[in-house]
């Protein structure tokens, strides 16, 4: 088996090429993607060589952790699910490059527990089901959000499922142009706000030093909870978060149960995936896609294309 994939050869440089994929086993499915996305934050480090060491880290590899599209073929346990659109998170079965996560190729072979069926007419808006179970994820853990910092995607989605839970959060944000697009919530930048109660406070932005300022907003016993991904060492002042009792959560990657709740929320219109993918490029583009969504600041979320591309 071939696939046509996205692959980052070294810091810097990406490339779409043919890769061997390993065939399916008995419990695999063989996915035809439609759609991928670059993930603003993982894929940005691997990208520009920041990645901390994390497992299956190294060059060259497949990156990316959302995909969607149709399954294909299958192993003996899985033909029941030909023809079913689907999300896939990635895939390790390529040959000749590191499957981290593996998501942006044309063609994914995984296994089937993987794979979670998703409502037809997402689009590819679907590729955002993954940093929806991020931030899902990171609800689970504790109270919902007053305050929640960065308004790129994670934030937003932050906001919107606080919404829905009848929260109105504040958001900031730094850049004025991702200020528009809240609804049913307050964007605004830092220092114009005055509030120094806040309880629950959401990292979104992954600034790495971001701490100092979220604690000087708190209230006594409040909670930051890290949703973003940090290639810095973080650190803050301990005596203003002392004096406040402050704790500090960190939200990992999110659960198979994160992900099937929030297909569940999008499909019953709990949630909104609408109006956050701003670019859609075809995969063959992919070389120049890459520098553009991590250096453009109104590139929410830049998809890849995987259609008609021989």
């Amino acid at each position: 088996m071939e696939t046509l994939a996205v692959v980052v050869e070294e810091p810097g440089r990406v490339a779409l090429r043919r890769l061997g994929m390993t065939p399916p086993d008995a419990d695999d499915l063989v996915v035809a993607v439609d759609f991928s996305g670059i993930s603003m934050g993982t894929e940005k480090l691997m990208f520009n060589g920041s990645m901390p060491a994390f497992p299956g880290m190294g060059y060259p590899l497949v990156p990316g952790y959302e995909a969607v599209g149709r399954v294909v073929d299958a192993g003996a346990n899985g033909r029941s699910r030909i023809g079913e659109t689907v999300f896939v998170p990635g895939s390790s079965k390529f040959i000749g490059a590191r499957g981290l996560f593996g998501g942006s190729a044309q063609t994914l072979v995984t296994g089937s527990a993987r794979v979670l069926g998703i409502p037809d007419g997402l689009g590819d808006s679907a590729v955002l089901l993954s940093l929806a179970a991020t931030a899902r994820h990171a609800l689970a853990g504790g109270a919902l959000p007053d305050l929640i910092i960065g308004h790129g995607v994670l934030g937003r989605l932050l906001a919107r499922m606080a919404v829905a839970e009848g929260r109105t959060p504040t958001v900031w944000e730094i850049n004025a142009d991702r200020m528009a697009g809240g609804e049913g919530y307050t964007v605004v930048t830092p220092d114009r706000d005055d509030r120094r109660d806040y309880r629950s406070i959401y990292d979104a932005s992954g600034d790495s030093k971001i701490l100092d300022a979220a604690v000087a907003h708190m209230g006594h016993g409040g909670e930051i909870v890290l949703a973003g991904f940090y290639s810095d060492p973080l650190s803050f002042n301990f005596a203003p978060a002392f004096r406040r009792e402050s704790r500090i959560r960190i939200a990992t990657e999110f659960l198979p149960d994160d992900l099937a709740a929030v297909i569940a929320m999008v499909g019953s219109g709990r949630l909104s995936l609408d109006g956050l993918v701003t670019n859609r490029v075809s995969a063959s583009e992919a070389a120049s896609a890459y520098p553009q969504a991590f250096s453009d600041p109104a590139c929410l979320k830049m998809v890849f294309d995987w259609r008609n591309i021989a």
